[in-house]
C-alpha cells in the first residue's frame, strides 16, 4: 500500500490545467426528484459491519451496500440512467417513456456503466451501443445484450474502447455518454456523476452521527468525487476522505503526486472496474479540492480481503470491495497519516455484487 497526501485540499493550492472543467455537483435534490419517478428506484441498505470494525481496529464500520441498486447490481445504475431520464423528461415532460425513440447512446464500459446506459435507453425508447475492450469477459457482454444493447469490441484497454466509442459517436451521429470527462467533453459525465449523489443523500439522511473517515474506491473517479462533494456539503471538513485505487491503475494518485494530469502506467488489475489509467477531469478537479489523501491497494491486499468480506455477508468483487480492502490492510504509517484510531467511525462502499 502507498499513499499520497493531497496538498491541494480545500483550495490550498489550485490544481493546474482544469479551469475549464466544472466541479462535481453537490446538491442531490434534483436527482432525488427525478428518481422518485422511476418505479425501479429504491433505497439501498446502510449496514453496520462489526466484524470488519474489529479487524480494522476501529469503533464502527458502516457499509453502503449497492449490490441491489435498481436490479442492476451496482451504484452505476444511478449514473447514465439519470442522464437518459433527464433527456427524456426534457423531450417530453408529460410522457417521457418512449420520448427518445430514434436516439442512440454510445459508450465504452469496463463493467456496470454499460448496463446503466443499456437499461436507461430501453426504458425511454432509445438504443444503446456499448464498446468493450478485449479484457472484459464475454459473460458481461451477454448481460449487456440481454438488456438490449449492441456490443462492439475494440482495443486491449478501457481507454482504447473509449476512443472507439467517441469515434463512432461522431461518425454515426450517436450521443456519446461516457462516465469520464476530458477537454471539450464535460456535460454528460457531469450528469452521470450527479446521479451518484443519490446514494450519498441516502447515507446522510440515515446516518446518526457523521463518520470520522470515508473510504471510497475510484476508477475514473466519478463515484469518489460525488461522495466527497456531497460529504463536504453536508458534513464540512470533518470526515477524513481517503480515495482508494488499484496499485496497477493509480490515475488520481499519480496526478495528485505530480501536481498535473498524467496517464498512469501499470499492468492489468483484478479490480477490472477500477482499472482506468486516466482520471476523469471533473472528478480530478473535485477530489483535488475535497479528498485528504489517495491510497493504492495491491492485488494481494484485495485478494486477502475477499473471503473476509464474504464471511461478513458482504460478498463482492475486487472492484466492489477495494475501499474495504484498503481499510483492512492499513499499516501503522498509513493509519497515522489518516489519524485513524480505535474511536474512528468509518463509512465505506460496497459498489457492486459478486460476478454471476
Amino acid at each position: 500500500m502507498r499513499f499520497v497526501p493531497n496538498r491541494f485540499r480545500a483550495g490550498a493550492l489550485p490544481f493546474p490545467g482544469l479551469d475549464a472543467m466544472p466541479f462535481p455537483a453537490e446538491d442531490a435534490a434534483a436527482v432525488i426528484a427525478l428518481l422518485a419517478r422511476c418505479p425501479a428506484h429504491g433505497v439501498t441498505p446502510l449496514a453496520a459491519a462489526p466484524d470488519l470494525a474489529r479487524r480494522a481496529g476501529v469503533a464502527q464500520v458502516l457499509v453502503k451496500d449497492e449490490r441491489g441498486r435498481m436490479g442492476l447490481g451496482s451504484f452505476k445504475a444511478l449514473g447514465a440512467a439519470h442522464v437518459i431520464a433527464a433527456d427524456a423528461v426534457a423531450a417530453n415532460p408529460e410522457a417521457p417513456e418512449g420520448a427518445l425513440a430514434g436516439t442512440t447512446y454510445v459508450t465504452a464500459s469496463a463493467g456496470n456503466h454499460g448496463l446503466s446506459v443499456a437499461a436507461g435507453a430501453r426504458v425511454f425508447g432509445a438504443r444503446a451501443v456499448v464498446y468493450l475492450s478485449e479484457a472484459v469477459p464475454e459473460g458481461f457482454a451477454e448481460r449487456l445484450r440481454a438488456k438490449g444493447a449492441e456490443v462492439r469490441r475494440a482495443g486491449a484497454t478501457y481507454e482504447d474502447s473509449m476512443a472507439a466509442a467517441a469515434g463512432a459517436a461522431q461518425a454515426e451521429g450517436m450521443v456519446l455518454l461516457s462516465d469520464s470527462s476530458w477537454p471539450g467533453y464535460s456535460d454528460k459525465p457531469h450528469g452521470v456523476m450527479a446521479g451518484y449523489l443519490a446514494l450519498m443523500a441516502e447515507v446522510t439522511a440515515e446516518i446518526a452521527e457523521p463518520p470520522t473517515h470515508i473510504f471510497v474506491q475510484a476508477g475514473v473517479g466519478g463515484l469518489a468525487a460525488a461522495v466527497a462533494a456531497h460529504a463536504r456539503r453536508v458534513w464540512g471538513s470533518g470526515p477524513v476522505i481517503a480515495v482508494v485505487e488499484p496499485a496497477a491503475a493509480p490515475a488520481i494518485f499519480a496526478a495528485i503526486a505530480a501536481g498535473t494530469f498524467v496517464r498512469a502506467e501499470g499492468p492489468v488489475s483484478s479490480m477490472g472496474r477500477l482499472d482506468c489509467k486516466e482520471a476523469s477531469l471533473i472528478a480530478l478537479k473535485g477530489l483535488a479540492r475535497d479528498a485528504d489523501l489517495i491510497l493504492t491497494v495491491t492485488e494481494a491486499e484485495v485478494a486477502a480481503a475477499m473471503p473476509v468480506l464474504a464471511a461478513a455477508g458482504l460478498a463482492t468483487t475486487p472492484s466492489g470491495g477495494a475501499g474495504l480492502a484498503a481499510l483492512l490492510a492499513l499499516d501503522p504509517e498509513t493509519r497515522a497519516a489518516l489519524g485513524l484510531t480505535e474511536t474512528a467511525r468509518v463509512l465505506a462502499f460496497l459498489s457492486e455484487g459478486p460476478e454471476e
